[in-house]
């Protein structure tokens, strides 16, 4: 029987700087996603990437003095080695300076819409941010500013390649309400669906070689460049082959069950806008669902590289030695569609306090007292109430994921841990281990040993229940800790977890205690 397939994307973040934590939240959420899907037996093609040929990109190359290539590929760089060093699993690394396959993908999309009759010049002057990377009506400025980024805008005049945007709204509008192309959360929806109702303007779709500095895609016979967003939306189908080689492109684009885009509030328009419609023009399927987050924030203000707020992911990986404090912390204590607060303060309370304390505490007494009473042998599992509520919490960390409520479904994993916490604690089974030892007759030492088992067993069982479920969230640790209780990974959720007999490791020092983190450092 053929999987499923999914295609899911992360954005592609502009490289004028190296990355901040802000966009590790993007990617460790699309990888929690990708993981779990696999566990789900789909076959998944997970793509991520950077935006190479943005204006901001070459004006900050020459503030730094240096060529745009040499400076867009070091930044690229950047963001390439954190995806490694958080561990996410993606299948392709799309750059959109450097990709061959890319020139050819958009050049496709744009002859695909210019047969459509969408692409008509004209001359345009009006108001625009580098920084969004887009032009805005007078009436969408506060205080005549960028809503987005504070900043005094520039006024453009030029002839440009227009699109004719004006000309899909009301079927985006009628597939959104339909269900057909999903924006998830309902804010982020209703959102879109305002801007659609009001009805919509063409856009710009190109700009002038001189001031792009001659950087970015050209459009086809001609000397201007294509506009940064009609570039950076056609990644998503330059890592597919469209244009080139569509092997790919036929599998997860058009023979695809799922098409997944999970992107920053602040370019939802862009994705359940201005791509759905080039799409249509093209006469390509959309994406099926869109999952919006939030922001980031330090004391309320958004992490950004203009903002000088921004704090080294790296440096917190290398913290705690592995990516595990910082995937946690992103996925459970920032709700999965809004604005959270980052706090290194609270970062180090949930590694010491909620997977040291709670998950890693418990693994370290239940495999202890194993190893002293039962040679490290994994007891037969009983039918207990605490077995049942283990084999309950998979449905609710997978229904956790269907409503994108990331952060729901951690929390219900390590509601389960308080309670598994609480019945061992309230058990003693170590009373009953330095009871076994002590010489009572052979009926008593019958009673307790089978006490002790049962005990311990039940708490395995939850164990290996819980790091399955955690396998999307914190991989490196959660395959640490099938190892400590002697289970192999699984392929799948549905192979059943069998720990009965399972040789188990004396030690699970999943979370070390480490020492207070040093002041953050900006990127």
């Amino acid at each position: 029987m053929t999987p499923h397939t999914t295609y899911l994307t992360t954005s592609i973040p502009y490289v004028n700087s190296t990355p901040h934590v802000g966009f590790a939240l993007e990617l460790v959420q699309a990888d929690a996603y990708a993981r779990h899907l696999r566990l789900l037996g789909r076959q998944v093609r997970f793509q991520c990437g950077t935006d190479d040929n943005s204006l901001k990109n070459v004006r900050a190359a020459e503030a730094a003095g240096q060529p745009v290539a040499v400076f867009v590929e070091a930044n690229g760089d950047s963001f390439e080695r954190l995806g490694r060093q958080l561990h996410i699993s993606n299948d392709e690394f799309v750059r959109t300076s450097l990709d061959p396959r890319h020139q050819a993908c958009v050049h496709a999309l744009w002859d695909a819409c210019a047969a459509s009759g969408d692409l008509y010049r004209k001359a345009y002057e009006g108001f625009y941010c580098v920084g969004c990377e887009q032009f805005y009506d007078p009436s969408e400025l506060i205080d005549g500013k960028c809503p987005e980024h504070g900043v005094e805008l520039e006024i453009i005049r030029e002839e440009n390649w227009f699109f004719r945007l004006s000309r899909y709204g009301d079927r985006i509008l009628q597939l959104i309400e339909s269900g057909k192309l999903e924006i998830t959360p309902a804010h982020r929806r209703n959102e879109v669906t305002a801007l659609l109702r009001r009805g919509l303007e063409d856009i710009s779709v190109s700009r002038s070689a001189e001031r792009a500095r001659g950087w970015g895609v050209a459009v086809p016979g001609s000397d201007e460049v294509i506009y940064v967003w009609f570039d950076a939306l056609a990644n998503y189908l330059t890592g597919l082959g469209y244009g080139s080689d569509p092997t790919l492109f036929e599998t997860y684009w058009n023979g695809s069950d799922e098409r997944i885009h999970i992107v920053g509030k602040g370019i939802s328009k862009f994705h359940a806008v201005y791509w759905p419609a080039i799409l249509l023009s093209a006469g390509q399927p959309l994406p099926s669902s869109i999952l919006v987050h939030g922001y980031l924030t330090v004391d309320g203000r958004k992490i950004g590289k203009s903002a000088g707020n921004g704090i080294a992911p790296d440096r917190l990986i290398h913290a705690y030695a592995s990516p595990d404090a910082l995937r946690y912390y992103l996925l459970r204590h920032i709700r999965s569609g809004d604005d959270g607060d980052f706090s290194e303060e609270r970062l180090d309370a949930a590694w010491s306090g909620e997977l040291g304390g709670q998950l890693g505490n418990l693994a370290n007494r239940v495999l202890a007292l194993l190893t002293t009473a039962f040679g490290g042998l994994t007891p037969a599992v009983p039918d207990t109430p605490l077995v049942r509520q283990a084999d309950a919490l998979p449905a609710k960390v997978h229904q956790a994921f269907d409503r994108y409520e990331l952060h729901v479904g951690l929390a219900e994993i390590f509601a389960y841990l308080g309670d598994a916490n609480r019945v061992f604690t309230s058990k003693t089974p170590w009373a009953d281990a330095k009871a076994l030892s002590s010489g009572l007759e052979e009926d008593e030492q019958a009673r307790l040993r089978h006490r002790l088992g049962q005990c311990l067993a039940e708490q395995v069982h939850g164990l290996a229940v819980v790091a399955r479920c955690l396998l999307p969230f914190i991989p490196r640790a959660a395959g640490e800790l099938h190892a400590k209780l002697g289970l192999p990974l699984p392929l799948a959720y549905a192979q059943p977890i069998l720990v009965t007999g399972a040789r188990t490791q004396e030690k699970a020092v999943l979370f070390p205690r480490r020492e207070v983190l040093t002041p953050a450092s900006a990127v």
